[in-house]
């Protein structure tokens, strides 16, 4: 059996999760004697997992401290993240009538974000969300992540394994130049989101459909040939 296939990115795409990464990073940089940077600072460090944002935080504010007092950061910021992942994360507007209709015309959906697979496995449940993907692929799932071409095969080959299908044809749908990137490098076409975190100009991330609002998406969708 060959189905069509959309692949997506989990921060920025799908669930607008900045608020609650800001609350750990902060949570994070204070404890280490740091300023807060505030929602609007750090949303726009999302899309390179937890190691990395935090990373970012610390440059923002003053630079990377020692190894020791980074991985004790680190701690603290993956404990906290972990008991308010959902505390204001909700889905963009449209988003799960989106997925449940897509469900319905028979696209295998998956998840393929940076974000560790376990965090995206929580968010994604208790959100109610899981359920309507067929794999969840996160950064330190495989040995590679985006924007390596590996992470997007690795997606694939997941969703076909766990839903005994066939490589048939496939997109991906993100907010980055990681997605895009990404999918281009394995042969995808890219549906951008323009509400997500990139600091590049959506529109400028060289993607194949760009769409304000998920209503948008089945048409950009069949546009591409899916």
């Amino acid at each position: 059996m060959t189905r069509k296939a959309i692949l997506f990115d989990l921060d920025g795409t799908l669930v607008d999760t900045a608020p609650d990464l800001a609350a750990a990073t902060d949570h994070a940089l204070t404890r280490a004697g740091r300023p807060a940077l505030g929602l609007e600072a750090v949303r726009s460090m999302v899309g390179d997992g937890a190691r990395a944002l935090l990373e970012k935080g610390f440059k923002a504010s003053g630079g990377m401290p020692g190894p020791e007092q980074f991985e004790n950061a680190f701690t603290d910021f993956m404990v906290y993240y972990g008991r308010h992942l959902a505390d204001t994360s909700r889905p963009f507007p449209g988003a799960l009538t989106c997925l449940a209709s897509l469900a319905e015309q028979d696209y295998a959906l998956a998840v393929c974000t940076n974000k560790p697979e376990g965090l995206s496995r929580s968010l994604l449940g208790q959100l109610g969300m899981l359920d309507l993907f067929g794999a969840v692929v996160g950064g330190d799932t495989l040995a590679m992540r985006k924007p390596d071409p590996g992470h997007i095969h690795g997606t694939v080959a997941a969703l076909n394994a766990r839903l005994g299908i066939a490589h048939g044809w496939a997109a991906m749908v993100g907010d980055s130049a990681n997605d895009v990137n990404a999918a281009k490098a394995a042969g995808l076409p890219c549906v951008v989101v323009s509400f997500g975190y990139t600091q590049i100009p959506p529109h400028e991330l060289g993607g194949d459909r760009l769409i304000d609002h998920f209503a948008d998406l089945p048409e950009a969708i069949a546009a591409l040939g899916g």
